[in-house]
This record gives C-alpha cells, sequence and structure tokens, in this order.
C-alpha cells in the first residue's frame, strides 16, 4: 500500500517547499519524521544504509524526492550523499541527523569493537553530516540543523555505557553549533525516551515493555509520529527562538525519581 502526502494537513505553512535532509530515514523516528515533512509539504531526501528498507520505502512514498545508500560513519560515502543532494535539491533548508545504534551490554562485556561502531555511527555521522550540511548552508546563511540525541545521553543509565556516551556527545555538539554559528543558524538536540519503533517491538516482549511503561509517569512509549511532531516545530518559525537546547521528549523520564501513587 503506497504511502499517500496530504499536503493540507499541514501545520506549519512555513514549511512548504523547504529542503529536507533526514538521515536514518527508512525506518522509526526517522521514516515517520520524512513522512510528516512531505505532509508539511517540503522536499524531502532520505539516507539510511540499509538498502533493503531504503528501495522498499521509496517504492512506497512516490514524493520522496531521492533516497540515498549511505553509511553515516563513513566519510567518503558521506561526501558522496551530499554531491547527489547537490544534484536533487540543489540546497538545504533543514537538516535532520537521525541515523544511530545500540547494543545493550554490562560495560565489561563492551569491547573496543562495539565501543568504536557506536561512537562512529551516533557521533562521528552527525559530525559528518552536520559538517557537509553547514558548509552548504552558509551560502545563504539560514537554516535548521537537528540532531537526534536520547535522553540517555541526560543522565546515567546502566548497560549502554556506549550509547550514553554518544548521546551525551551529541547534546555537547548541537550546544556548541548553535554558539559558533548564530545567529543566522539554529542547532536543537531532541533526545526521546523509549519510542515503540519496529526495533523496539523486536528487542522486548510485551512483558518487558510493560514493565518499562510501568517506570514511565505517562505509562507508554511515545510513538515515532509524535517525535516526528517535535521535530516539525523545532525546524518551523513557531520555534525561530529555540535554539542550542536539548529537548527531552520522554513522557516525564528525566523529570525526576517517578513513584507511583495510590488513588
Amino acid at each position: 500500500m503506497k504511502y499517500s502526502a496530504v499536503i493540507i494537513m499541514g501545520t506549519y505553512k512555513d514549511l512548504v517547499g523547504k529542503k529536507v535532509v533526514i538521515t536514518g530515514g527508512a525506518s522509526g523516528i526517522g521514516l515517520s519524521t520524512a513522512k510528516r515533512f512531505i505532509d508539511e509539504g517540503a522536499k524531502v531526501v532520505i539516507i539510511d544504509w540499509n538498502e533493503e528498507e531504503l528501495n522498499k520505502v521509496l517504492s512506497s512514498i512516490p514524493e520522496l524526492k531521492g533516497g540515498i545508500h549511505a553509511d553515516v560513519s563513513n566519510p567518503e560515502q558521506i561526501k558522496t550523499a551530499f554531491k547527489k543532494i547537490d544534484e536533487v535539491l540543489g540546497s538545504i533548508d533543514i537538516l535532520i541527523s537521525n541515523a544511530g545504534i545500540s547494543f545493550r551490554n554490562p560495560f565489561l562485556e563492551i569491547d573496543y569493537e562495539q565501543w568504536s561502531k557506536v561512537l562512529r555511527v551516533n557521533l562521528d555521522g552527525m559530525f559528518l553530516c552536520a559538517k557537509e550540511t553547514i558548509l552548504r548552508m552558509q551560502k545563504q546563511s539560514s537554516g535548521v540543523v537537528l540532531l537526534t540525541a536520547s535522553n540517555n545521553g541526560m543522565e546515567g543509565r546502566p548497560f549502554y555505557t556506549d550509547y550514553n556516551s554518544s548521546k551525551a556527545g551529541v547534546i555537547l555538539l548541537a550546544k556548541t553549533l548553535a554558539l559558533e554559528f548564530a545567529p543566522w543558524l539554529r542547532v536543537n538536540a531532541i533526545c526521546p525516551g523509549y519510542v515503540l519503533t519496529p526495533m523496539q517491538k523486536a528487542e522486548y516482549t510485551p512483558e518487558k515493555l510493560e514493565i518499562l511503561n510501568s517506570k514511565i509517569p505517562l505509562k507508554r512509549h511515545a510513538k515515532p509520529e509524535e517525535v516526528a511532531g517535535l521535530f516539525a516545530f523545532l525546524a518551523s518559525s513557531e520555534a525561530a527562538y529555540i535554539t542550542g537546547q536539548a529537548i527531552a521528549i520522554d513522557g516525564g523520564e528525566t523529570a525526576g525519581p517517578y513513584t507511583p501513587m495510590d488513588e
């Protein structure tokens, strides 16, 4: 069943016609975000390492302006990808750097190969894509860069040392770029908590999901579409005075210790 954009449903009229690049755009949060920006009337190109999923998305969403197979942690592949984006879009108004990976292991079981892989994808990939994008945005002296971090980058969480470290780095990358390129560029980090993506459903049993939900103040995972909605808001002129921020969308997880009270 093909996806069909309904541009009249768009909320932010200033996003109509904007040129948007989304990494990790073939699944999960990235795919929902691509659909949302298409609904807003934007011109969207996605980048993803999974060629099979990328081809499925391209065949099911003809409204996409393009899809590029590339590994965000590979400098040469990213340079090539952005040259293709130049050909398709001509310029870039919004980057949503979303691609990331995670593994669940105790600290002493994390080998250097895993550590390096997570840091390369989650942090180096953000650096490489942001740099290529900002080089292009400089020519027009305008743009928005949004980096997918995590609430895991805002506080310690066991068994995700490499992931947590990478996402903390993403938050400081966003804050630093926001200061360095103000006032013409806005940069923010979006910090989701648990999101009910296909990957999450595959990793956890329904019983485990129920346990996780019990520890979240709002008692549920986020929907990918809700995270996509935050991206759309932050990319729009409605968020024109928001930059250099790490914005959690986590159902209250990072608000403080949660102890359910009896009714």
